[in-house]
């Protein structure tokens, strides 16, 4: 996986296709109500609709509405990407306020889409099922190997709605609010969180894992899929790989309290 990181970033334009993405910032003061941060969900629908009713239960339960943050990866390997982003357009049947952050393979869809042949590597990262999922097989239109043209290009813009690619677009990198960052991969250790990349809160791995954010926050990430919540240094790491084994999880927190739905 890293060999593929450092890939892509090599393979970057040199003038980056669009803005920096925005990072979000709700202010010094801890957060009053509940939230509930929902790991990667990589094209498991099913999953993140069961998700939503569990949290939608929960706060009618305890008479206490809060805000869901999603942690990104809504598209590859699982097999209905782009029923995850149209549900995600769309106002939450719940009426949940969401949050939706960018994860590295929402990241790189959306260059795929502005230039398959660039980005090509995407379709090794489970972007093959997410074309399925669009109607699109990659096999048939030759998206593998040399045979990128004009033509595959047109029909994947047609292909891919222009809602889901504004959707992708505007999605931010990072949710700050009080002690607690939500981001989707980590950020790098002891840089001030003003002076983080988007490459690494996108992609890091090893080093934040190790050692956590080396700063005074906790830091709620998805990104690195393990049997359970994974907890380390300043860091809960929640992604359950849930495209392989049904478990999307959900962490709440309230009042400084943890909790698992």
């Amino acid at each position: 996986m890293q060999k593929l990181t450092d890939w892509f970033w090599r393979r970057r334009p040199a003038r980056p296709i669009r803005p920096r993405r925005r990072r979000i910032d709700l202010g010094t003061n801890p957060p009053s109500y509940p939230i509930y941060a929902i790991g990667d969900v990589h094209g498991c629908i099913d999953e993140l609709r069961d998700a939503e009713a569990r949290i939608a239960h929960d706060m009618s339960e305890n008479r206490r509405p809060g805000m869901v943050i999603l942690l990104g990866d809504y598209v590859d390997r699982g097999p209905a990407s782009s029923h995850v982003l149209e549900h995600l357009i769309r106002p939450s049947e719940h009426g949940l306020r969401r949050i939706a952050l960018c994860g590295n393979h929402d990241d790189i869809f959306l260059r795929f889409v502005d230039d398959p042949k660039r980005y090509s590597e995407w379709l090794g990262m489970g972007g093959e099922q997410t074309l399925l999922s669009y109607g699109m097989d990659p096999y048939q239109l030759g998206a593998r190997g040399r045979k990128h043209d004009a033509r595959f290009g047109e029909l994947l813009l047609e292909a891919v709605p222009v809602p889901h690619r504004k959707f992708l677009a505007n999605l931010p990198v990072s949710l700050t609010i009080g002690k607690l960052v939500f981001v989707h991969a980590g950020l790098r250790p002891g840089i001030p969180l003003e002076r983080q990349s988007e490459e690494d809160m996108l992609w890091i791995r090893e080093a934040f894992l190790a050692t956590g954010p080396q700063l005074p926050l906790l830091v709620i990430h998805g990104h690195t899929p393990q049997p359970a919540p994974d907890f380390g240094p300043g860091r809960i790491g929640i992604d359950t790989g849930a495209y392989y084994s049904g478990r999307l999880t959900i962490l709440k927190i309230d009042g400084g309290r943890f909790s698992f739905l």
